[in-house]
């Protein structure tokens, strides 16, 4: 046996691991923030600025790295160490406005400001920025749209914004649907565009013009600067020191940016690979602590408007005559259905095994429930032959006799009700279809009903209802203003393979708009309770608060909202109906009684079979608990 002295060679980074140092030690100059914790994930990326916390979430960059992947992923790093540097939650939670039509608009253009004052300053962010823009607009739906319907105003306007700011067009994906809103933005709001690039050093003057920009388009609202003439002023004194402190910083790190930037272009010689659709950067800054200050801010806000003391029994609908609930196939040819349902199956095999093993995990608790079980020492029933010794043994005993168990939860049905509106588009709605999918085949081959349901509106920022109303002469108080549009994927009675390509349709593009909670569980409710199962369980599958943008112009800003909770009041006290609800990044605990909130929404498979799992554990529970019947 021969030894040596030779050292086992010594460990080495995995090939990105140089890169996402870079790239995190560049985040951290640029925001100033050397505590900055910066962390890397196959999850949707994110910034987190809540009190004691301070994080970055980024993409996992794949192996293969090419020159554009990393300038996408360098992009994505550089929005969130700008908005760190440069925006000011404070001020910005003062002159928000309330209505969420308004707010998407303002924060969307807000980060258009803090992505400008860095573009100007530093070419290679310019770059970066453009990289992460065009690859956001790429991998959306928005260079097929037609219709400015189905064209977000909040991107329109925030791509117009860096036009005027930077100077730099729109990426050629996304000049689609500026297009589509240049004509009617600059007519009635050209001067207050140009005027913005005044005020991009103090983000209380750049507000106050995003307000003016908001009144051209018919979206304004009471300015929320509750603060007198004296503190704006010295505010705004504060802020333009601040913002020079930051110009400053900024010009100081900009040297050490550029010299870290080479050194990630050494990197960059990996090879030409593509990204993954999952490992690729989101171009949604949705900040995961302001975001919950902001819905915070909004539930707590007075209402406003005309109907500043509604009740919750006054919601109303404008019109009903346009409203619609169909089956899914009667939305597009049988040749489309079939088309968008391989798509989905497509885009989510590796999802099916994940979900399917949780699907089977539940099915396998449900056929635990189901083994045979009896009850005995019963008077009548059929004769238990492991008592027959007692006719010999103890003549004078009666007979012994059995009967076998009902199972209870045989006689269910379960109605999954999805959120149909444009913020789950992509990954979510898609995972959404999948877990609706499995879960339904499962939940059929233990005896339970199924049934799936969908819910959005035939029009973005109001259909047909609008027009009638605007031809009527805009009466005060119109209540809901939009077209719903309720859909049926699955019905409790129909077999799962007749209906299973149906959920290919929520992968139609232009079908995901806007979404009107409350009507919509109100529909799903009593489609249950009609139904002739003893146990009824309705799943609320959703990202967010109720939002129609052209019911919220004209009615109070929580209008939708305190019809919801109306209506999951009214389900929760005095409906058999057991209501769960699962909310995607948005926390849904402070509207149901029973909820589960997630952050991502590949986590949706395993929260839909844990909480059905928990109802009929609980269920079997309280049934063995019972008194048995028929017991001596």
């Amino acid at each position: 046996m021969t030894l040596s002295n030779r050292k086992p060679p010594a460990r080495t980074d995995a090939p990105q691991e140089p890169f996402k140092r870079a790239v995190a030690g560049c985040l951290r100059a640029m925001a100033g923030a050397p505590n900055l914790e910066v962390t890397f994930a196959a999850e949707k990326p994110g910034l987190t600025t809540g009190e004691g916390s301070l994080r970055a979430r980024l993409p996992e960059p794949p192996r293969r790295l090419g020159p554009r992947e990393a300038a996408v992923l360098r992009g994505q790093a550089d929005a969130f160490a700008l908005k760190l540097a440069l925006h000011d939650e404070a001020v910005h939670r003062k002159i928000a406005p309330q209505g969420q039509a308004g707010r998407a608009i303002f924060e969307a253009v807000e980060q258009a400001r803090c992505e400008a004052i860095g573009a100007r300053r530093m070419e290679g962010v310019r770059a970066n920025l453009g990289a992460m823009w065009e690859d956001h607009y790429h991998r959306g739906p928005y260079a097929e749209v037609s219709d400015r319907a189905d064209a977000p105003l909040e991107h329109a306007l925030a791509l117009m914004v860096r036009e005027r700011l930077t100077g730099a067009t729109a990426p050629a994906t996304g000049q689609n649907i500026v297009n589509l809103w240049r004509d009617y933005i600059e007519e009635r709001a050209g001067a207050d565009l140009d005027a913005l690039a005044r005020d991009i050093g103090n983000q209380r003057a750049f507000g106050r013009t995003v307000h003016k920009l908001l009144e051209a388009l018919d979206m304004g609202e009471d300015q929320p600067f509750d603060a007198d003439e004296n503190d704006e002023d010295n505010d705004e004194g504060d802020n333009d020191q601040s913002q020079n402190g930051e110009a400053e910083a900024q010009d100081e790190a900009a040297g050490e940016v550029a010299d870290m930037q080479r050194a990630d272009d050494a990197d960059d010689e990996a090879g030409d690979g593509t990204m993954d659709a999952d490992d690729a950067p989101s171009g949604d800054f949705t900040e995961e602590g302001d975001a919950g200050e902001a819905e915070e801010a909004a539930e707590n806000a007075p209402p406003t408007g005309p109907l500043s003391a509604i009740r919750l029994n006054d919601y109303k609908a404008w019109t009903t005559k346009f409203d619609e609930t169909l089956p899914a196939e009667e939305l597009c040819e049988p040749e489309e259905l079939d088309r968008l349902r391989s798509y989905l199956d497509k885009q989510l095999q590796n999802l099916s095994a994940v979900v399917a093993r949780l699907a089977n995990k539940l099915q396998r608790r449900l056929m635990a429930q189901q083994n045979r079980s009896w009850e005995f020492d019963l008077e009548e029933g059929l004769l238990d032959p492991a008592k027959l010794s007692r006719v010999v043994t103890e003549p004078r005993q009666p007979l012994s006799f059995k009967r076998e168990k009902d199972m209870d939860f045989r006689d269910t049905v379960v109605t999954l009700l999805i959120d149909n509106s444009g913020s789950m588009r992509g990954r979510p709605i898609t995972v959404a279809a999948t877990c609706g999918d499995i879960l339904a085949r499962t939940l059929e081959r233990c005896g339970v009903k199924v049934e799936i349901l969908g819910f959005t509106t035939r029009a973005w920022k109001g259909g047909q209802a609008r027009e009638a109303w605007l031809q009527q002469g805009k009466p005060p108080s119109p209540g809901r203003l939009n077209d719903l549009r309720h859909i049926i994927y699955k019905s409790a009675d129909a077999p799962w393979r007749r209906a299973r390509k149906n959920l290919g349709l929520m992968m139609r593009e232009g079908l995901l708009k806007e979404n009107i909670d409350g009507e919509a569980l109100d529909w799903a409710h009593n489609r249950l309770r009609a139904r002739s199962e003893q146990r009824k369980i309705l799943m609320m599958i959703s990202d967010g608060a109720p939002v129609d943008d052209s019911t919220l112009s004209v009615n109070p800003g929580n209008y939708l909202e305190r019809h919801l909770r109306h209506v999951i009041d009214e389900i929760e006290n005095r409906s058999p109906v057991e209501l769960i609800a699962i909310g995607i990044g948005h926390d849904v605990t402070r509207y149901y009684r029973r909820a589960v909130t997630i952050v991502d929404a590949e986590e949706l498979g395993g929260a839909m079979t844990e909480k059905l799992a928990e109802l009929f554990d609980e269920h079997a529970r309280a049934a063995a608990k019972t008194p048995q019947r028929g017991r001596r």
